[in-house]
């Protein structure tokens, strides 16, 4: 092992290693800790770049490093039940550019400590270029071809982007706080996160939702698919290793009092197979009487020493070891690349069994061509859910829409909305319930026909739709009264701006179906109830508004339609056409 210069030794002898922990996202199980380097101004340094840059100049940033892996590897093994995590390390870009580089040195360390290769995840930047001949593929490629784990730091924001994923499908990413933060509030990064998240999965790679600091950028990272979180929220960096928890409550309380985000997995559960995996350090022997004992499988799944998934293996991939003339030669030679079964592992989709229904088909929709999805349970693997139990599922899930949504907008009808209030009722989180309804529409019905009218209908649950984000509820309850609702996590504003939006939108491109003689005049005239010829106003829409809070009261709760109802005849007569209530 290489030696480190007495300077060097001593500036190593004054650093820290704090440990920020990265939690399963939906069982707040620490998954993981991070090292981050502390007490590096007390060495002469202004940042952590500064130092290892020094280190590259002087020549002995590959020493360095190695003997801080050392010093953090150790100071890893004083957490409780560190055998059942992983430690993600950070490894710096330039380190196979150093003359001094050897094969082998981290394997010697862990050996010394007692510590699994499989507990070890190295983790690389892509936020800077790598100067000289050192792509950040090499670096990845050298650390997998020693059976590490690889996370990718910072993705989103650095050179390389998705080429980094196809190209050298790293086991983890984390994602840029650039894209979290406040994107329970922002549609633009959902988008972008959900775009990320999806891709990911079906190479069968994790997510890290990195730099969470906020219940609602938790909760909607947890909804649109993330395996992993890590940030503030969840706990500060220490240096304290008995301050590193196996669970973590708060987090807990936070997933356990959103009743948005509970998943009722039993319709799940009944599909789940559980097909008896393979493990990737088996040799190809193993797997061919594998597949002769198990002659009803087509497909396992692959593991890794921590029962974590790898992929699949597909059974028609060792009729080249059965019908080739040299197949049963490769068998024999365990030197061969093609005898290694972690060489043949094709990647899979995999998701926790506390993933919402939506999320798993939406995973297979977007890759109809999978053989299924992996299920896990606090990351290990549960069972595989095959791509016809998942087509059934989804069969089943389009029965029970199909019976719940209005006929003309396909938006969830009065069922479901009295659903979601019943849970508002039983919640602990302070929710926006509003009322829409369409003001003058029989006038304009009377008028433009049936047949315009219901297009204005369309109109209005397209606009809720497209403008309102993922995380409200939307319905229709009938005619031209429509209900949406949302948890407020923080800032009731926010919700507020986006109904107001909406009524905007919708008076303005409800105007195109008037004729350009009633929207000069901004009336139509129509006869009312009572047979008279009358001016009515063209389209606009209303919202009566009720805000619960954490603590409010059911006996208020029960009556709540009956409150939206009389209250949106106040918002008819506002000038902006909303009436806002609370309930304590």
């Amino acid at each position: 092992m290489n030696d480190l210069t007495y300077e060097w030794a001593q500036k190593l002898e004054l650093l820290d290693i704090a440990f920020q922990p990265i939690l399963n996202i939906h069982t707040a199980k620490t998954y993981a800790v991070e090292a981050l380097l502390r007490n590096f101004r007390d060495v002469g340094f202004k940042s952590i770049f500064e130092l290892f840059d020094t280190a590259y100049k002087e020549g002995v940033l590959y020493s360095f490093d190695l003997a801080l892996r050392e010093k953090t590897f150790k100071k890893f093994t004083k957490i409780k039940n560190y055998e059942t995590i992983k430690l993600f390390y950070n490894l710096d870009n330039r380190l196979l550019s150093m003359p001094d580089f050897k094969v082998g040195n981290t394997n010697a360390i862990l050996k010394k400590l007692g510590i699994k290769k499989e507990n070890i995840c190295f983790e690389i930047s892509e936020r800077h270029e790598i100067s000289g001949d050192t792509t950040i593929e090499k670096i990845i490629t050298h650390y997998k071809s020693e059976n590490f784990s690889i996370a990718i730091d910072d993705f989103g924001v650095g050179y390389s982007g998705y080429k980094l994923l196809f190209d050298s499908t790293p086991d983890i990413i984390k994602i840029d706080r650039y894209f979290l933060q406040n994107i329970d509030k922002d549609i633009k990064k959902q988008l972008m996160l959900r775009s990320i998240t999806n891709l990911s999965i079906q190479l069968g790679i994790q997510v890290v939702a990195e730099g969470v600091e906020t219940e609602g950028e938790l909760l909607t990272c947890k909804e649109i698919g993330c395996h992993l979180v890590q940030g503030y929220l969840v706990q500060y960096p220490t240096q304290k290793t008995k301050d590193i928890r196996d669970v973590y409550q708060n987090i807990v309380t936070i997933l356990k009092h959103s009743k948005r985000n509970t998943t009722d997995n039993s319709k799940l559960e009944k599909f789940i197979q559980n097909i008896q995996p393979l493990y990737k350090q088996q040799s190809m022997k193993e797997v061919v009487e594998y597949f002769k004992k198990n002659k009803n499988i087509q497909i396992a799944p692959v593991l890794n020493v921590l029962n974590e998934p790898l992929g699949v293996f597909y059974e028609n991939q060792i009729k080249e070891y059965l019908y080739s003339p040299y197949g049963i030669s490769l068998l024999r030679n365990n030197t061969s690349e093609k005898s290694k079964l972690k060489n043949l592992i094709t990647s899979c989709a995999h998701s926790d069994i506390n993933s919402s229904l939506e999320t798993i088909i939406e995973l297979f929709s977007n890759n109809p061509q999978s053989a299924g999805i992996i299920i896990t349970k606090d990351s290990a693997y549960l069972g595989f859910l095959s791509a016809r139990a998942i087509i059934s599922i989804m069969n089943e899930e389009n029965l029970i829409i199909a019976r719940d949504q209005n006929p003309l907008t396909k938006l969830p009808g009065n069922r479901m909305i009295q659903k979601y209030i019943s849970h508002v009722n039983v919640d602990n989180d302070s929710h926006m319930l509003c009322y829409f309804d369409l003001d003058n529409f029989k006038a304009f019905n009377d008028v433009y026909g049936f047949r315009n009218g219901d297009r204005v209908i369309q109109l209005f649950a397209d606009i809720i739709r497209k403008n309102l984000p993922s995380g409200f509820f939307k319905a229709h309850i009938g005619g031209d009264d429509f209900f949406v609702a949302s948890i407020i996590y923080e800032d009731f504003h926010t919700s507020l701006k986006y109904i107001c939006e909406v009524i905007t939108i919708f008076c303005t491109d409800v105007q195109e179906f008037y004729t350009a003689k009633d929207k000069q005049n901004t009336y139509i005239l129509a006869k009312s109830r009572e047979g008279e010829l009358k001016k009515y106003p063209l389209l606009t829409v209303s919202a009566s508004i009720i805000i619960t809070q954490h603590k409010h009261s059911n006996i208020f709760l029960n009556k709540i339609s009956d409150i939206l109802a009389i209250q949106k005849k106040v918002a008819k007569s506002e000038p902006l056409h909303i009436a806002i209530s609370s309930i304590m």
